[in-house]
């Protein structure tokens, strides 16, 4: 029986053990007291208002809950209610949020409040402000300007109003405007464009005058603009849209809770940061003290109520509050205990499935998993002595069957989501959508467990591609390899795919794999072209079955203009050169053979070349080749033959069914067009390969797991599996990307919307079947597309379909005319009574076809009876009742017609389609008409096919189960199910979201998983987390957000490494998260989040590091210490370490193709604003096509520079075949932007290449000194936002120099990180300055330099008279990332040489922090590099106490490097131009993503990568004595060295510092000449040093150093 002790002695002996404790501190213990750490993260731009902000989130839920939300707001402000503080500003504010959303999107909405979410979109308005402004050239008096807010402000007025032609700024004179809007709108200055984030107000009629209120609610003026704007927006005068913009200077015009989170530093949130624990190994540490700097602000509360051995010290305070120091002490004193960063072997076996133990035991799962790994290296002891369960043991190990050890995934309602990127900013994002997905499915009445499975259905796969079944009479196919003679030695095994053979080799089986038909017109020069290519390839014995089908253009000419009339009732064309041909080859093949046939359209390709008509065929060269072909073996004169054949009916007959198959096969308008089993590319041999790789592994993985053999007809199985009729690029593209999706649910949802009037067609007999398919054809009524348009509706629907409605949307570019409203009332009496008649569909397609005649013959709108006259008589020639015609045409109202028209309208510009437009609508997936092409009946059957196997048919079957509750059973009809069907499908197809997914069922979870449920939530996430992983740091805390605010359901099956060799953590994690508490209570200051790492290990040296979302660029402004080496202990009576970090930019990044081409290395791209369209410019890589630039919030334009890459290429819109000078690309959020750009040669320009050699003239030109064109702008813009980069008054001498600087500038690159290497870089900086009189540039990567030395760079370039500049590049998503701080250094040094300069910069020398230089530098700039890419020294092999470290001399490096020196990167120099027009970048990264995946490649980043390469990006060794350190060189070369670096020494380890002073004689003067400059910047007092005794001859320092 134990024995029990009563809670009041237990509390006795702990206070005796506090002041015991307490009492034995001595002064030097006191300084040993727990130290913290505090991060904080600004925004680049000052704050942005919560109120606006609010407004914005609201937004996204439904459009006009921006406007309830601003009249509620002015209504309750006019009540007088009063808020003291930012926290009941706060609450205010989510109050009038809450009252217009359900749980638990109001507490989501809560949270991205907190999250300052929407700031960024409050950024873009102050763009849009400043240019407004920009546009009118208004007075100095009228404009007042600030450096620090949004730009100018009109004074004495914090609103204005842009009607494109002025800026009103008063409300009366607003008001005389609104009296006649339209009557300046021709006057206009800059056309005023409406984007798709704006708020228009609901009432705003579409085609009216725009007018812009730019102002912030909460002023005066915002209140009495918009009552005036929306009351004219209501009587239909104005367009009228709110930019919410509260201007510098206007605070005092708002109320208190309008300007809280403006003006002051904005602090965010959803971002990690990291201590991880240093290798000391080279002590790589400076010993300069830290001097006390200001005090940020007061760090955050330690949290006391965490378990601290047992204890938790805020119940203890809370009894015994006077003992508060002794307490505390006591606390200190545990949590002083030993950080372990090692464990024996036998602690480490079981740690992974301990650490699962702990947290699944744990009444808070998810908070012990957050508590465990974020503070590891505290808690691993204690967690490596728990007794394990062997049922959680088992589990996990049975589970690490089906997935790898440590492995983590996760998914939201079955969608995958990518862990190594995943953030806040993308998880709340995906959440909202799927709540209000579930918030419109309950709206519909659609049951919970339903609107589970709804959200659960996947997009379909990116990988899926419809193949066009061209199977017919009309391919012929010049070989066959299962039959034909010439292919009998090739083997027939199949398993030989599976085999390994050499790039680039290929297959060669006896067996119809590959099915390359060509679709083409033999008079067209491509067309003969590719049939050229066709011969060539099957002599050269490719292991492909080649076929063509032929047409002929002008018979598809004759085909779109007289319908699909029968072929028999299409009349001969003799002059149709492409015929003749069709027929000859025809006759020929049935007659020769088709290798004759072949051969004759060979030959008539051969006269066309040997003509002086290259590009034209003509008709005696088609006569002349056949009568070439057939004369050797002809029996009759060749010239009798042809006229007979000309003659012949079944002949012309075939060539027009050939040409007819073509038509319906949709290739018609495609040129020349290429498939691969069905698959569609383009005509030339480079897409003839491309497809045959890419079909390759498809067939591959078949034959693997058997489902194709040798007995199996590859081509019946794709076609039979994924083949469609007809091909439409419209409809199926490539990439998601191309596809436009809108919902149509929430429409659906709105009481008389335009969806709820609609009556539908059907095809005969199925009116009351269920319609799964929904087209809606929108139709402008004065066009002939539009009205053909409606005409193919109709006749899809009289060729029958049993799945599908259609439905019409009437709209009008122009004010309809009468006769156009007329149509519009036929058309609805038609519809609405008459639907479900037998001659509906005749009558409705000659009433169009009438009335497309009128339209043709531009009949006056006086033509409208006759048209009343005309339906009808049509009425009553095809069966219905023309009573109610006459009644509803005779006396209609054409003020009814017009106002369903503007409905339609307004519908249309809500959804992002024109009014006007011609446009199809499926579901949801929209088909815009703009370039005036059309949509036949064909297209409509296709899309029908495609879009309910891939989208609709899995919800429509879900649908069809649900038992229907609370709806009048007479409301059940088949158009209500349609509508459903029509408003899942559209919503869910219209979301952002993974096509991948895996099976989390077959996992076990009864032991190793946490489970928590919530049968009411509509989400749900399965995990796989390994909790010991960098993942799952910040997982846990993402779930435990999730769980907070959303309550979704979850299983989270644990994941650990079951034996470990090492600690898998060694950091210290805390992810950012923002809360109310970052309200002030006291007054309205926000404070924002912040990390907090609360008693760190005091003798540990830890390196900083931060988490963030890809997209995002930061760096650090405010940090006193050296944030790469953080060693608390050295704080003295600091308690707290703290930094600021900026977000200075978001990246844009993107991927740029050319369609069937690699992407276009070099291209090069500007961005910029329409006022100033250069501000930033970069290339496009080989590498997948991808480039990045920096941006801030803002709509920017992009688009191909000046020079050569606008010449030579234009930039595709979306895919389709128009082009564009700019693309708008708008970043309105912090998750950046991933933009897909498509660009295509101009006509013209097919075989120039962008990248001309260096020899060219031009180029030499323009490296000689031509003036700098475009790229002479680059970075200017970016110096506040991107580049920092600062430069000094070129030719300015400082002090210490007392010459001009003259001649070519050098340019010098280098990277540092930690207080000592920037100490290194200061005086690698004045040993080049002292060694030379030229100018020289210093390029450092910005990334990692401390705020102290970019706040001495400006003054020390000043001083000693050189230029700098601060670059960097966000590390690209797609390449293999490191995890190391140093190895990340080491990667800049070498990957992005090709981007990350500007592009008129043509060479660089990298120079090592810890150099010192020797000499003039100029003359390694100059030096010839004979044409390589890259110059560095070879590896000295004189130090002979060394060749035991020499790797490259042995094993691996010996055999790869066959001969070739191994060389240091300690100093290199870059011909980036060679660089770039070689694609050594590219080379270089693709040879890093190889190898970097093996953990035990490329020790050293920067040095192994371009020595392994130098095969083929080649290396000139430099001579000996440019470099030279003494780990690997002799003594005897020392005094010819040019350069000394400070290498580390792998036998000695001795420190860098130590090192340096003892073995280069001027580092100490230099060192402390860069000392003295920089205490004396920073007003500071230089701390005396103990130096060496330096004696007054350098060489016998030297003869020192060397002994």
């Amino acid at each position: 029986m134990g024995i029990r002790m009563r809670p009041g002695f237990c509390f006795f002996v702990l206070v005796f053990l506090c002041l015991c404790i307490s009492g034995a501190r001595t002064a030097s213990s006191q300084n040993r007291s727990p130290k913290n750490v505090q991060v904080a993260l600004r925004a680049k731009w000052p704050g942005t208002p919560i109120l606006l902000e609010a407004g914005e989130l609201i937004s996204r839920e439904w459009k006009d809950f921006f406007w309830d939300f601003i009249d509620s707001w002015i209504y309750a402000e006019s009540s007088g209610s009063k808020s003291s503080s930012a926290k009941d500003c706060l609450d205010k504010i989510l109050a009038h949020g809450r009252a217009l959303l359900t749980e638990p999107l109001a507490s989501l909405f809560e949270f991205s409040l907190t999250l300052r979410a929407a700031s960024p979109r409050l950024v873009l308005y102050r763009q849009l402000a400043e240019e407004s402004l920009s546009s009118f050239p208004l007075d100095d008096e009228i404009i007042s300007t600030t450096k620090n807010g949004p730009g100018a402000k009109p004074q004495n007025s914090c609103c204005w109003v842009d009607t494109g032609s002025s800026l009103i700024l008063e409300l009366s004179e607003l008001r005389t405007w609104l009296q006649n809007p339209d009557a300046a709108s021709h006057d206009a200055v800059n056309q005023l464009e409406v984007f798709e984030f704006d708020h228009v107000h609901p009432d705003s009629a579409p085609s009216s005058q725009i007018a812009v209120l730019y102002g912030a609610l909460g002023t005066k003026c915002f209140e009495k603009f918009h009552l005036a704007l929306s009351e004219a927006a209501k009587l239909g005068k104005i367009k009228y849209v709110v930019r919410s913009v509260l201007a510098v200077g206007c605070e005092l015009e708002s109320s208190m809770c309008g300007t809280v989170g403006a003006g002051e530093p904005l602090n965010l949130g959803g971002y990690g940061v990291e201590l991880a624990l240093k290798n000391m190994e080279y002590k790589a540490m400076d010993d300069s003290s830290v001097k006390k700097g200001v005090t940020l602000e007061d760090p955050l509360a330690e949290d006391l109520s965490q378990d601290v051995k047992g204890f938790i010290f805020s119940r203890i305070l809370e009894r015994k509050p006077e003992q508060n120091a002794e307490i505390l002490a006591f606390r200190d004193h545990l949590l002083s205990s030993t950080v372990s960063d090692t464990l024996d072997v036998w602690e480490l076996k079981d740690l992974g499935h301990q650490t699962a133990q702990r947290i699944l035991h744990a009444s808070d799962p998810l908070q012990s998993m957050q508590e465990i790994n974020q503070n590891f290296p505290s808690v691993v002891s204690l967690i490596s002595r728990t007794k394990l369960n062997e049922s959680i043991k088992d589990e996990i190990i049975s589970n690490q069957r089906m997935i790898p050890p440590g492995k983590s995934l996760m998914a939201l309602n079955g969608a995958l989501i990518d862990i190594e990127d995943v953030d806040i900013y993308q998880m709340v994002g995906l959440v909202h959508q799927e709540l209000s997905l579930a918030e419109q499915y309950k709206k519909l009445k659609i049951p919970p467990g339903i609107v589970k499975k709804l959200l659960s259905i996947l997009p379909p796969s990116e990988s899926y591609a419809p193949r066009v079944d061209f199977r017919s009479a009309h391919v012929h196919y010049i070989n066959n390899l299962e039959v034909d003679a010439m292919y009998k030695r090739w083997r027939s095994n199949l398993n030989e795919l599976l085999m390994p053979v050499f790039p680039g080799q290929l297959r060669y089986i006896r067996k119809n794999l590959f099915h390359a038909v060509y679709i083409l017109d033999p008079a067209s020069s491509c067309g003969l072209e590719a049939f050229d290519m066709i011969i060539s390839s099957f002599e050269n014995n490719y292991p492909i079955r080649f076929g063509v089908i032929f047409y002929s253009s002008k018979s598809i000419e004759k085909i779109e203009a007289n319908g699909e009339l029968p072929v028999s009732d299409l009349k001969n064309d003799h002059e149709d050169i492409s015929d003749l041909a069709i027929r000859l080859f025809n006759y020929i093949e049935e007659n020769y053979g088709v290798l004759m046939a072949f051969q004759f359209l060979s030959n008539v390709n051969k006269l066309r070349i040997e003509s002086d008509s290259e590009d034209k065929l003509e008709m005696h060269h088609v006569e002349g080749a056949f009568v070439d072909t057939i004369l050797p073996r002809a029996k009759s004169p060749p010239q009798e033959t042809l006229l007979r054949v000309e003659e012949d009916q079944r002949l012309a007959e075939v060539s027009m069914e050939s040409t007819m198959f073509v038509f319906k096969l949709g290739f018609s308008k495609l040129g020349c067009s290429f498939l691969m089993n069905g698959l569609v590319y383009e005509p030339n041999e480079e897409a003839l390969i491309n497809a045959m790789n890419e079909e390759l592994p498809r067939i591959q993985e078949q034959v693997y797991y058997g489902q194709i053999d040798s007995r199996t007809d590859v081509l019946e199985k794709f076609l039979s599996e994924s083949g469609v009729q007809r091909y439409n690029p419209k409809i199926i593209t490539e990439g998601k990307d191309k596809r436009k999706f809108i919902s149509l649910c929430s429409t659906i949802l709105t009481p008389e919307s335009v969806i709820s009037d609609i009556h539908y067609l059907h095809s005969l007999e199925t009116m009351d079947d269920l319609k799964p398919v929904t087209h809606l054809l929108v139709a402008d009524v004065d066009s002939n597309i539009g009205i053909k348009l409606l005409r193919e509706g109709i006749h899809y629907l009289i060729g029958g379909s049993k799945m599908s409605r259609v439905g019409v949307l009437f709209s009008s570019d122009k004010g309809a005319s009468l006769r156009s409203l007329v149509l519009m009332e036929a058309f609805k009496i038609t519809t609405s009574t008459y639907s479900h008649k037998k001659g509906v569909l005749q009558f409705l397609d000659a009433l169009f076809s009438y009335y497309d005649q009128g339209i043709l013959v531009n009949e006056a709108s006086e033509s409208h009876e006759a048209l009343i006259d005309k339906a009808i008589q049509l009425a009553e020639a095809n069966g219905l009742p023309t009573k109610g015609f006459k009644a509803g045409l005779s006396g209609f109202s054409s003020e009814s017609s017009r106002n369903d028209l503007n409905k339609v309208n307004r519908f249309l510009y809500w959804h992002g389609i024109e009014h006007g437009a011609n446009a199809v609508v499926t579901n949801g997936r929209v088909f815009s008409l703009l370039d005036g092409s059309t949509f036949l009946s064909h297209d409509l059957h296709l899309l029908e096919s495609l879009e309910f196997k891939q989208r609709i048919k899995h919800i429509s079957e879900i649908i069809e189960t649900i038992k229907w509750e609370d709806i009048d059973p007479d409301a059940l009809t088949s158009k209500f199910i349609s509508d459903v069907v029509m408003a899942v499908s559209s919503s869910i197809s219209a979301r952002d979201r993974s096509s991948e997914s895996a099976r989390f069922e077959i996992l076990s979870s009864e032991y190793s998983a946490v489970i928590l449920g919530n049968e009411d939530s509509s989400l749900h996430i399965d995990a796989v987390i390994d909790p010991l992983s960098p993942s799952g740091q910040k997982l846990s805390s993402l779930f435990r957000i999730l769980s907070k605010y959303v309550q979704p359901s979850m299983r989270l099956v644990l994941n650990p490494v079951s034996s470990l060799a090492d600690l898998p953590l060694k950091n210290y994690y805390r992810y950012v998260v923002p809360s109310k508490d970052d309200f002030s209570t006291n007054d309205y200051t926000v404070h924002g989040p912040r990390a907090v790492f609360a008693n760190m290990p005091l003798s540990k040296t830890l390196t900083m590091n931060l988490d963030v979302p890809e997209p995002w660029l930061v760096q650090p402004i405010v940090a006193i210490h050296d944030l790469d080496n953080i060693l608390l202990e050295n704080l003295g009576e600091t308690r707290t370490l703290q930094a600021v970090f900026e977000l200075e930019a978001l990246v844009l990044t993107g991927h740029c193709s050319e369609k069937n081409h690699e992407p276009p290395r070099g291209l090069q791209l500007i961005l910029g604003t329409k006022n100033n369209p250069h501000m930033v410019d970069t290339l496009v890589m080989a590498n997948l096509g991808y480039w990045q630039m920096k941006a801030l919030p803002g709509v920017w334009y992009l688009q191909l520079a000046p020079g050569r890459s606008s010449n030579l290429y234009d930039m595709k819109v979306d895919g389709e075949g128009t082009t564009t000078l700019l693309k708008r690309i708008t970043i309105e959020d912090l998750r950046g932007k991933l933009v897909h750009l498509e660009v295509a040669k101009k006509k013209g320009m097919e075989r120039e290449t962008l990248l001309l050699p260096s020899s060219d003239d031009d180029h030499s030109a323009y490296k000689k000194g031509a003036p700098r064109s475009w790229n002479s702008n680059i970075l200017k813009w970016a110096s506040g936002i991107i580049g920092g980069a600062h430069q000094s008054n070129k030719g300015e001498i400082g002090s210490s120099e007392p010459g001009a600087r003259h001649g070519k500038t050098i340019n010098i690159f280098s990277v540092a990180s930690g207080h000592l290497y920037e100490r290194f870089l200061k005086i690698m900086i004045l040993s080049v300055l002292k060694n030379t009189h030229r100018p020289v540039k210093f390029w450092f990567i910005k990334n990692y330099l401390s705020p102290p030395f970019k706040d001495v760079i400006p003054h020390m370039a000043e001083h000693y008279g050189f230029e700098y500049e601060l670059i960097t590049y966000k590390w690209p998503s797609w390449l293999h990332k490191q995890k190391e701080k140093q190895r990340i250094i080491w990667a800049y040094k070498i990957l992005f040489l090709d981007v990350i300069f500007p592009l008129d910069l043509e060479k660089v020398i990298f120079v090592d922090a810890d150099q010192i230089v020797r000499t003039d530098m100029g003359e390694l700039y100059d030096m010839n590099l004979n044409g390589r890419p890259l110059a560095y020294t070879p590896f000295c092999d004189n130090n002979k106490d060394m060749d035991g470290y020499r790797f490259w001399k042995q094993g691996f490096w010996k055999d790869h490097l066959r001969g070739k020196p191994y060389h240091i990167s300690a100093l290199y120099v870059v011909d980036l131009d060679k660089f770039r027009e070689t694609a050594a970048g590219d080379q270089l990264r693709v040879f890093y993503e190889t190898l970097s995946k093996d953990p035990n490649s490329l020790s050293n980043l920067d040095q192994d990568l371009p020595n392994y390469a130098q095969h083929l990006v080649p290396i000139h060794s430099l001579p000996q004595e440019w470099l030279w350190c003494e780990s690997w060189c002799g003594n005897a070369t020392k005094s010819k060295a040019k350069t000394i670096d400070l290498c580390n020494n792998p036998m000695t380890k001795e420190p860098k510092l130590q090192g340096a002073k003892r073995i280069v004689a001027e580092w100490p003067d230099l060192d402390l000449e860069a000392r003295r400059f920089t205490a004396q910047i920073l007003g500071e007092t230089l701390e005396p040093q103990t130096e060496t005794p330096v004696s007054s001859s350098s060489e016998d320092t030297e003869s020192k150093a060397e002994l």
